[in-house]
């Protein structure tokens, strides 16, 4: 017989991944304990201060940092970006890119331009 959907513990590092948060960052009562599935869809309802504080100010992990700047997670690598940025540091970043971020911002263009061109052949 299934579980009930919110009696499903979820780690710590998967619960920040759904949330969008960086692990580090988060309360430690957070970080040293599972969230159950109705926890964490609680959360997304009514998120508490620090989760609202967090999404707004950062730091934020990898997936949120290349989603903001327009690049893939690789290109932050080969940019040397392997930590966690704040949303400051995110917008600094956008106002005076680098060499770096203009060339993965035209790789990931071309890449995007490749599957659409690929999902149109398969229609």
């Amino acid at each position: 017989m299934a579980t009930a959907l919110s009696s499903q513990v979820l780690k710590p590092t998967n619960a920040a991944k759904r949330l969008g948060v960086y692990l580090p960052a988060c309360p430690p009562e957070f970080q040293a304990k599972g969230t159950t599935r109705g926890e964490l869809d609680e959360m997304e309802k009514n998120p508490p201060q620090w989760l609202e504080t967090l999404r707004r100010d950062g730091p934020h992990p990898r997936p949120v940092v290349a989603s903001r700047l327009g690049v893939s997670i690789g290109g932050l690598a080969r940019g040397g970006v392997d930590e966690a940025l704040t949303t400051a540091q995110i917008n600094e970043l956008r106002e005076d890119p680098p060499a770096w971020l203009l060339a993965e911002r035209e790789v990931a263009a071309r890449v995007r331009a490749e599957e659409e061109t690929a999902a149109k052949q398969r229609k």
